[in-house]
């Protein structure tokens, strides 16, 4: 069961409460569970992007380990990050928006 980190930014309270419910707050707003299942996390999701489908405010970015994913890293995005992620060769590489 690999670490899962879920990071927010401007979202409303109710994600606090409830990832804090889930997973060690280490930092304002970014949330780690050392041995989080795939089920488990598949339905934090599940909770994570309803809510945000009927208010959608701020981000969420939920990363992984991920051996068949692009760097060994699964990432989960809602909302608009500050940089977009971009896969060169096998590497996630991140580009600043301007």
């Amino acid at each position: 069961m690999p670490l899962v980190m879920i990071v927010t930014c401007d979202v409303a309270d109710r994600y606090r409460g409830f990832l804090g419910s889930l997973m060690l707050e280490v930092a304002p707003t970014v949330y780690i569970s050392p041995r989080m299942n795939p089920g488990v996390r598949g339905r934090t999701w599940t909770v994570l992007s309803g809510w945000y489908k009927s208010e959608p405010q701020g981000s969420v970015v939920m990363v992984w380990r991920d051996v068949n994913a692009t760097g060994g890293v699964g990432i989960a995005t809602l909302g608009t990050p500050p940089r977009e992620l971009v896969d060169v060769d096998g590497l996630w590489l991140v580009r600043k928006l301007l």
